[in-house]
């Protein structure tokens, strides 16, 4: 059994990396196989997320394009497809700011594949990015209008907007290492993406785990308190039955006994608007102790980075 506390990291360079290596990244704290990644693994381990339709790990990878050159006509009819997962402003002349997850790219695609502007960014991602789009199309057989100008707007540009447009398309990830009642409520703000480690696949009696499970150090007692000792024989007794029943059963079977208070990692992708929404809920005083133990110096420290947002 270890006991540690809980913490926060600001992922501020995974943006800074190509999709591949961001939405890898990501994708295997699901199963802590982050030992696997090297300069060659992040191409085909997103192929096999895309060709199993493992959606959530797709939704790590956020990119910003700016289109031009649109009629009033093919504007009107991109906003009648109504596409989801898509953050989308309009600027002068019918020029189109758009922000989305590669998932929400995909399913744009899926869903409308006769409209010109689904036709312009399928084109563009599906040529560059190939992996993304073989289980739905052949992207050199996407021709896109002649008239569409795609532009690729790096981190850089979006760090330069303000006010509104930068929360709208300025994206964050954050790391958490807390406790599974933390993340049962992180879970719950829809607009963010999310990846948790797995106890389905995770064998924590594996040489890697230390041949234990990890438990979040509770706020609520102090550590020479009698109640902390009652909720550490809790947990000691919970690990040993939980190794025990791994000698026969699966992960999945023995995690049914596993506690909230089991460490887990999350990551939580959202764009700066939703992290100012889910921080004004999760640090005023009646929020839950251990949520407002990461969230307050998180937001403590998003102030300093974007004080005109937070």
């Amino acid at each position: 059994m270890f006991i540690t506390k809980p913490s926060y990291t600001i992922l501020h360079e995974l943006d800074r990396q190509s999709l591949p290596v961001r939405i890898e990244y990501s994708g295997r704290i699901c199963y802590k196989s982050e030992d696997r990644i090297d300069e060659t693994s992040a191409i085909p381990f997103v192929r096999k997320m895309a060709d199993y339709g493992h959606n959530s790990v797709l939704e790590m990878g956020v990119i910003t394009f700016r289109l031009s050159g649109l009629s009033s006509e093919q504007v009107t009819a991109f906003y009648r497809c109504q596409p989801k997962y898509l953050n989308i402003e309009i600027e002068a002349d019918n020029t189109l700011l758009i922000t989305g997850s590669i998932r929400g790219y995909r399913e744009m695609f899926v869903n409308h594949k006769q409209n010109d502007v689904t036709l312009a960014l399928t084109n563009f991602l599906g040529n560059r990015h190939p992996y993304f789009f073989e289980t739905v199309c052949r992207p050199e057989q996407v021709d896109a209008p002649k008239n569409i100008v795609v532009e690729k707007i790096e981190l850089e540009q979006i760090e330069q907007f303000e006010g509104d447009r930068l929360a709208l398309h300025r994206y964050l990830g954050v790391r958490f290492i807390v406790n599974r009642a933390v993340t049962h409520e992180l879970v719950r703000h829809r607009p963010c993406a999310f990846l948790q480690e797995s106890q389905r696949y995770c064998r924590y009696s594996a040489d890697k785990f230390g041949n234990e499970v990890t438990f979040i150090q509770p706020l609520f007692y102090q550590e020479d308190s009698t109640e902390f000792k009652l909720w550490k024989q809790a947990m000691e007794a919970t690990e040993k039955i939980y190794l025990e029943l791994l000698e026969t059963s699966s992960p999945q079977a023995a995690r049914t006994v596993l506690p909230n208070a089991c460490k887990t990692e999350i990551i939580v992708y959202t764009n700066l608007a939703e992290w100012r929404h889910i921080l004004a809920l999760r640090t005023p005083k009646n929020a839950d102790p251990s949520m407002r133990e990461v969230m307050i110096p998180l937001q403590q420290e998003l102030q300093g980075l974007y004080p005109a947002i937070f």
